[in-house]
């Protein structure tokens, strides 16, 4: 389902403060030693991360740009931001809330995606907290102002990325509406290649996703009003599986469906989503959420974009593991 929120939350958000001047983009690093990440408050996106491989040998794991410009002016691939008001799709851009027809930009096909023309990705989020020591923070905020791309009510939205341990990074996200309810549906959309962004394509990654049944989308992308178990299809990932292996039996240019998550193995109130891995450097992955469900992309729509360090970004470049809430009906 979209989340809708209401204002119950309303109290426990700190007032915004009036006449700062309006943030600047940067960059910014967390560093604990084994992982180093760096991030831009536009879009609060991670721009790099780079972690050892089975040799200890680092490299950068996430798809981007070298410069902020970049990702002002170029990233229509949502590399590595944070997607908002509603992530996914919004079919012919409305929506019905307590009697009242909203409509939205269209920016894909026929439908609004990922916010409108100028969703959380697109704007400069403020540097609210920052830490350094065993596990270093940064906390990036964002109000969202009443009508903005059509949306109702003023929300404030926080994102803390977090090195937890070692081998972790963790982020929290939350949004609070101040006056007015609202759809909320947030993810983050950074493009993995674990054998290194400028590695080529991610079709040889082995993949395992905890989920046993799809929503299935009509030739809009716009979900179709079932559940589809996966099980003999090409998208059962249920056991580990290599991205490539049945990609070329997905109606289109691969996968971009999300993934109803089972109640499997928790930790810390978290759902296992999935594991990557990639076999030449062993580097793994193992994605964990609270949410309901995890949009599964494979970079199908990424073609000759130019990326980091001179490097040229192509169809199945990387993928995407975005978790979030999902919609059941048409």
């Amino acid at each position: 389902m979209i989340l809708f929120s209401d204002t119950a939350k309303e109290t426990k958000q700190p007032a915004m403060s009036t006449g700062a001047a309006d943030p600047k983009a940067e960059k910014f690093e967390l560093d604990n030693g084994t992982i180093r990440v760096t991030l831009t408050n536009y879009g609060a996106a991670i721009t790099s991360l780079y972690v050892p491989d089975k040799h200890g040998n680092v490299a950068d794991v996430v798809l981007g740009f070298d410069t902020i410009e970049a990702y002002v002016n170029d990233n229509a691939a949502y590399f590595g931001c944070i997607v908002g008001r509603v992530a996914n799709r919004i079919k012919e851009g409305k929506f019905n809330l307590n009697g009242e027809e909203y409509t939205l930009p269209i920016n894909n096909g026929p439908n609004s995606l990922h916010g409108g023309n100028k969703g959380f990705d697109k704007v400069v989020w403020s540097v609210v907290e920052r830490k350094d020591g065993e596990k270093p923070s940064i906390t990036f905020k964002y109000e969202s102002h009443d009508g903005e791309e059509g949306y109702p009510g003023d929300v404030i939205v926080t994102a803390t990325y977090i090195l937890t341990s070692s081998k972790t990074m963790r982020l929290d996200m939350e949004a609070v509406p101040k006056n007015k309810i609202t759809p909320i549906n947030l993810a983050q959309h950074t493009y993995w290649n674990l054998a290194g962004h400028n590695s080529g394509n991610v079709l040889e990654h082995l993949v395992q996703i905890s989920g046993s049944q799809i929503t299935p989308v009509d030739e809009n992308s716009i979900p179709t009003g079932e559940l589809l178990p996966v099980k003999d299809t090409a998208f059962d990932f249920t056991s580990e599986k290599k991205v490539g292996s049945s990609i070329r039996e997905v109606t289109g240019l691969g996968y971009d469906h999300n993934y109803v998550l089972d109640s499997g193995e928790k930790k810390e109130g978290l759902k296992h989503v999935a594991k990557v891995k990639d076999p030449s450097s062993s580097r793994v992955l193992n994605l964990w959420t609270d949410s309901p469900g995890v949009q599964f992309y494979t970079a199908n729509y990424v073609n000759g974009v130019a990326g980091k360090d001179r490097a040229v970004y192509e169809k199945h470049s990387g993928l995407c593991l975005e978790t979030q809430g999902f919609s059941k009906c048409h």
